[in-house]
Parts: C-alpha cells; structure tokens; sequence
C-alpha cells in the first residue's frame, strides 16, 4: 500500500514533522519505506510546545523511540509556548506555529532540503470551512500550501486512507487528547460538522479543497491584475481610484507591501482607503508605518511623507541643500525661472511652504500660496516641501513652478538672476 509517490524527493534531504500522531508517523514510515529505493536522505524533528505538561513529554519519549527504533535521526526542539504567547501578546496558535515555523528555518539552513508535515485532505478541507465560517478571503482559503521549503506530500491523501495505511502496517502512535475536545472550534468541525456535511453531500470533503484550489487560483489571478495597475512615481506609488473593487483592493495592499508595510494593515485600513474614491482631489487618510494615501485627480497616491525643513536660508546666489531639492541661485543662462535680483527686498530667505502664505503671481492678482499651487496643478504632499523665496507671509518665487510678479524681468533689469532645483 503506498500513501503518495516519493518520486519528487528523489535524491533529497528530507526532514519529517513528527508529533507521534498517526498521521506524522505513517508520513514517516511511507517515507522511510521508500527512502533508499529513492535515495532519499531521511531525517526527523519535533517541536515541543510546553502546553501539555508531562503528556506533551511523554509524546517527544515517544517519537524518540520510534527513531531510534527505525533508526531515523531526530531533532528535538523545545519552547514554553505559553510564555512567549503571554510575552508577544499573540494567542497560542499562533506563537506555536511560529515556534515550529522557526525550527523547521534552521533545519534548512543546514541539514535538509525540505521538510514535510503530515496535512492531509480532511486537514484542508477542515482549515477552508473553518476559515468561511470565520469570515475571509479568496487568498484566505490558500488554506494550506507548499512554501519555501516546506512540502506536503499527503494533501490529497483522505484522513480514512491514513488510517487505513496504520492498520496494515500496525504502526504505533499517540494520541493527543485535547483533540478530542469540541469545546475548540476547529475540533468541532472535524468531529461533527465535516462528517454531518459527508452525510447530507457525498464527496463534501474534496469537494471544498477543489474550490479552495479555484479559489486560490483566480486570486493569483486577480493579484496579477492588481500589479499591472501600480505605477511608481518618485518614491511613491500609483493606482487609479475607479479600479473595479477586487482589483483595487489588492491594488491598495500591494501598494503597502511596496512601500514596506508587510502585516500590521489591516481590512479597516483598506476601507478607509477606498473612502478616498468619493472624496475629492487632495483628501488623504493615515495609514500604518506612516504612510499616506492622498486622492490626486482620478488616482490615489501612496508615499510616506518626508520631513518638512523648519530652518530658513539667508538668500543669495549660490547652491542650496533644500530638505530632498538642490537649488541654484545664480546669474547667467540655462534652465529655470528668471527674475530681477534687486527686486527682490532685503531679508529674503529659502525655506519651504508655511500656513499663511501668500503670492502675487506672474500678470495676477494677490492670492494664497496654497490655492495659487493647486491652480498650479501640484499636489499638497509635492507643494510643503517645494523651496521657495520669501519675507515674512509673502513669498516671491517657488522654484520649479513660477515666480511673482513683484520680481519680474523688466526693461529696466539690471541683474537677471536664474533660480532652478533638481
């Protein structure tokens, strides 16, 4: 009777996953059965969580006996899961797998290829019910997937299969007794609400791992669609506001990875970013890791502010360092705004956009810096940090858009004075 094919491992280092429950330890005798045909170097690990006191001991004794015993190398692995869960404020589940996740990392550094855990269908079809159940997404339903140097040789293989492959080799194993516990969700469901689904729908089981795979496949899909839509501009990211919603929510949380946000967003995050499409052009929302979202015209653009420049430059010709510009000041010719260098008054400094500020532009009338910039088409987050030359509120020149029209070139200019930035 054989449970899956080896020919895959073929010529591989393989670790097994083992917590002395039938499934791990029918995973390890299939491949210990076909190790050498295969030529497959087999080793073992199992992680032990400090959660269920001496019998969680009692279960490490057991997988050390029956390495020994197959003559099968094992690494042991031990944590006080609890304790870390209570440092890290993350629940049990989680820290575990994070604990197991961890060692399986340092095993591959050095000693195997791979390593293999014992999931098997009844595992998937349970994980994507559960997850339905909960409330998720098509890439929630990945449910349990092959990654990184982890495989699952046993993902199509039924629960009663491995059952079945126990009984005719009379393998030994242990059984962990809170899995007997319905007061657990997850034991729930695979105790009762999977094989009362299986009553009522013949096939259920296979049938929810089948669309989990649909699932997971269009959502590659969609994801696919989503960064076809970023454009990268400067330091940030854009993305057209009126993406159909499964693209644009995928959009969004490419964006964030994009721009280093890995797991703290969250789903609030995304529908507080799809607000932006009804609102108007420059309304912005705060999101993780200091990034901002910020509606321009018919896009939404993703950037993580820079830091605004507090201090003011005495002005005069030379080369400036303005916050993330390089500013020239200087007669002669070239690309750039020209003004009148003596129109300019006494006690004139660089610096950057603040509250109050107001212009008089080229052939116009007195008016705000800020309304005269949005007439100017650039946007808020461009237009704090844009150098400019001011006294006081007034300012007369923001360079790389206009100057003001009180340091205009006239006929009686006697110093023509080229302001550009780069």
């Amino acid at each position: 009777m054989k449970l899956f094919s080896l020919e895959k491992y073929r010529g591989k280092r393989v670790c097994c996953a083992v917590s002395g429950g039938i499934d791990s330890v029918c995973l390890l005798h299939a491949f210990r059965k076909g190790a050498k045909q295969y030529n497959i170097t087999l080793s073992a690990v199992t992680c032990e969580h400090g959660i269920r006191g001496e019998a969680s001991l009692s279960d490490v004794e057991f997988v050390k006996q029956v390495c020994a015993a197959w003559d099968i190398p094992l690494f042991i692995f031990s944590a006080d899961i609890p304790k870390r869960a209570q440092q890290s404020g993350r629940g049990l589940e989680e820290e575990g797998r994070t604990f197991r996740y961890g060692c399986f990392a340092q095993i591959l550094q050095t000693e195997a290829d791979l390593i293999a855990t014992a999931h098997h269908l009844d595992d998937v079809a349970e994980t994507v019910l559960f997850r339905l159940a909960r409330g998720t997404s098509l890439k929630g339903l990945a449910a349990i997937r092959e990654r990184d140097g982890i495989v699952r040789p046993m993902l199509s293989v039924p629960k009663t299969q491995v059952e079945e492959y126990a009984n005719r080799y009379g393998l030994p194993f242990v059984t962990d007794e809170t899995n007997e516990d319905e007061s657990y969700s997850r034991n729930a469901i695979r105790k009762t609400v999977l094989p009362e689904l299986e009553n009522v729908v013949n096939g259920a089981k296979e049938h929810l791992v089948e669309f989990a795979q649909r699932a997971v496949e269009d959502d590659e899909y969609l994801q696919v669609l989503a960064g076809n839509t970023l454009t990268r501009e400067g330091d940030g990211i854009r993305i057209y506001a009126m993406l159909p919603p499964p693209i644009f929510s995928r959009a969004c949380i490419l964006a964030l990875n994009e721009l280093g946000v890995k797991q703290n967003y969250t789903e609030a995050n995304v529908r507080e970013i799809t607000t932006l499409k009804r609102l108007q052009s420059g309304k912005k929302v705060c999101l993780p890791s200091g990034i901002e979202a910020v509606r321009e015209g018919d896009d939404i653009y993703f950037y993580k502010p820079k830091p605004r420049l507090a201090e003011s430059i005495p002005f005069s010709q030379g080369v400036f360092a303005v916050g993330e510009y390089t500013v020239t000041v200087r007669e002669g010719g070239g690309e750039g705004l020209y003004a009148d260098l003596d129109a300019f008054p006494k006690g004139c400094v660089i610096r950057t956009r603040r509250v109050g500020d107001r212009i008089t532009p080229f052939k116009g009338s007195e008016k705000g810096l800020k309304e005269f910039l949005t007439d100017k088409k650039v946007p808020a987050r461009v237009s704090w940090n844009l150098p400019l030359i001011a006294k006081g509120s007034e300012v007369f020149a923001v360079f790389g858009v206009d100057i003001s029209d009180r340091v205009k070139v006239t006929k009686e200019t006697k110093r023509c004075v080229r302001l550009s930035m780069k």
